[in-house]
Protein backbone atom coordinates (compact mmCIF):
# COMPACT_ATOMS: atom_id res chain seq x y z
CA UNK A 1 0.00 0.00 0.00
CA UNK A 2 1.41 3.32 -0.66
CA UNK A 3 1.77 6.32 1.37
CA UNK A 4 0.34 9.68 -0.27
CA UNK A 5 4.11 10.89 0.27
CA UNK A 6 5.93 11.28 -2.35
CA UNK A 7 3.51 9.65 -4.81
CA UNK A 8 3.06 11.43 -8.00
CA UNK A 9 -0.98 10.41 -8.58
CA UNK A 10 -3.18 13.86 -7.61
CA UNK A 11 -5.28 13.64 -4.61
CA UNK A 12 -8.96 14.69 -5.03
CA UNK A 13 -8.11 18.38 -4.16
CA UNK A 14 -5.48 18.20 -6.61
CA UNK A 15 -2.57 18.16 -4.67
CA UNK A 16 0.26 16.24 -5.24
CA UNK A 17 0.93 13.53 -2.23
CA UNK A 18 1.38 15.27 0.95
CA UNK A 19 2.87 19.04 -0.40
CA UNK A 20 1.29 21.89 0.53
CA UNK A 21 -0.66 24.18 -2.28
CA UNK A 22 1.01 27.49 -2.25
CA UNK A 23 -1.09 30.59 -1.93
CA UNK A 24 -3.65 31.47 -4.74
CA UNK A 25 -2.42 35.25 -4.44
CA UNK A 26 0.91 34.25 -5.12
CA UNK A 27 0.29 31.99 -8.03
CA UNK A 28 -2.26 34.68 -9.52
CA UNK A 29 0.95 37.71 -9.59
CA UNK A 30 3.04 34.91 -11.04
CA UNK A 31 1.04 34.29 -13.82
CA UNK A 32 0.26 38.03 -13.93
CA UNK A 33 4.27 38.61 -13.63
CA UNK A 34 4.69 36.16 -16.90
CA UNK A 35 1.67 37.69 -19.13
CA UNK A 36 2.93 41.23 -18.31
CA UNK A 37 6.50 40.71 -18.75
CA UNK A 38 6.15 37.86 -22.02
CA UNK A 39 8.83 35.84 -19.44
CA UNK A 40 9.34 32.50 -20.43
CA UNK A 41 7.21 29.75 -17.65
CA UNK A 42 11.27 28.81 -17.21
CA UNK A 43 12.21 31.87 -16.27
CA UNK A 44 9.60 33.16 -13.86
CA UNK A 45 11.64 35.12 -10.81
CA UNK A 46 12.58 32.38 -7.90
CA UNK A 47 10.51 34.19 -5.32
CA UNK A 48 7.57 32.82 -7.38
CA UNK A 49 8.70 29.25 -6.49
CA UNK A 50 8.84 26.62 -8.83
CA UNK A 51 7.67 27.37 -12.49
CA UNK A 52 5.76 23.88 -12.83
CA UNK A 53 3.26 24.64 -9.98
CA UNK A 54 2.31 27.76 -11.55
CA UNK A 55 2.11 26.35 -14.81
CA UNK A 56 -0.21 23.62 -14.02
CA UNK A 57 -2.56 25.71 -11.25
CA UNK A 58 -3.21 28.19 -14.68
CA UNK A 59 -4.15 25.12 -16.79
CA UNK A 60 -5.73 23.31 -13.61
CA UNK A 61 -8.09 26.52 -13.22
CA UNK A 62 -8.63 27.01 -17.01
CA UNK A 63 -9.88 23.25 -17.57
CA UNK A 64 -12.19 23.39 -14.36
CA UNK A 65 -13.76 26.87 -15.11
CA UNK A 66 -12.32 28.84 -12.71
CA UNK A 67 -10.86 31.48 -15.02
CA UNK A 68 -14.60 31.85 -16.44
CA UNK A 69 -16.14 32.21 -12.81
CA UNK A 70 -14.07 35.27 -11.67
CA UNK A 71 -14.23 36.76 -15.31
CA UNK A 72 -18.24 37.06 -15.19
CA UNK A 73 -17.68 37.94 -11.57
CA UNK A 74 -15.10 41.13 -12.30
CA UNK A 75 -17.39 41.77 -15.00
CA UNK A 76 -20.86 41.51 -12.79
CA UNK A 77 -19.13 43.36 -10.30
CA UNK A 78 -18.04 46.31 -12.70
CA UNK A 79 -21.28 46.76 -14.34
CA UNK A 80 -23.00 46.40 -10.87
CA UNK A 81 -20.69 49.75 -10.03
CA UNK A 82 -21.97 50.94 -13.21
CA UNK A 83 -17.87 50.99 -13.84
CA UNK A 84 -17.77 48.74 -16.99
CA UNK A 85 -15.95 50.19 -20.18
CA UNK A 86 -15.43 48.63 -23.30
CA UNK A 87 -12.84 49.88 -25.64
CA UNK A 88 -11.34 47.60 -28.60
CA UNK A 89 -8.50 48.66 -30.85
CA UNK A 90 -7.40 46.80 -34.00
CA UNK A 91 -3.91 47.93 -35.78
CA UNK A 92 -3.99 46.64 -38.85
CA UNK A 93 -0.30 46.92 -39.35
CA UNK A 94 0.14 44.03 -37.73
CA UNK A 95 -2.69 41.77 -39.11
CA UNK A 96 -0.98 38.99 -41.36
CA UNK A 97 -2.30 36.26 -43.07
CA UNK A 98 -0.50 33.18 -44.02
CA UNK A 99 -0.10 32.83 -47.55
CA UNK A 100 -2.17 30.11 -47.95
CA UNK A 101 -4.56 32.07 -46.55
CA UNK A 102 -4.87 34.67 -48.95
CA UNK A 103 -5.56 32.07 -51.69
CA UNK A 104 -1.60 31.79 -53.01
CA UNK A 105 -0.81 28.98 -55.51
CA UNK A 106 0.06 25.19 -53.31
CA UNK A 107 2.41 23.28 -54.53
CA UNK A 108 2.07 21.35 -58.17
CA UNK A 109 0.58 21.79 -61.33
CA UNK A 110 -1.64 24.90 -62.01
CA UNK A 111 -4.84 23.89 -62.91
CA UNK A 112 -5.64 24.63 -66.41
CA UNK A 113 -7.41 27.87 -66.73
CA UNK A 114 -10.96 27.47 -68.38
CA UNK A 115 -12.91 29.18 -70.68
CA UNK A 116 -15.67 31.37 -70.01
CA UNK A 117 -18.71 31.98 -71.95
CA UNK A 118 -21.05 34.69 -71.90
CA UNK A 119 -24.69 33.07 -70.47
CA UNK A 120 -26.51 36.73 -70.63
CA UNK A 121 -25.40 37.13 -74.45
CA UNK A 122 -27.71 36.99 -77.39
CA UNK A 123 -28.09 33.16 -78.65
CA UNK A 124 -26.74 32.64 -82.16
CA UNK A 125 -28.35 31.09 -84.45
Amino acid sequence: MHSGRGSNRCSRTGRRGGGRWRDHREVIDAIACKFQTGTQWAHLPEKYGNWRGVYNRLRMWAVDGTWERVFTALVAQADADEDLNWAVSVDSTIVRAHQHAAGARKKGPRPASRTTTPSAGPAGD
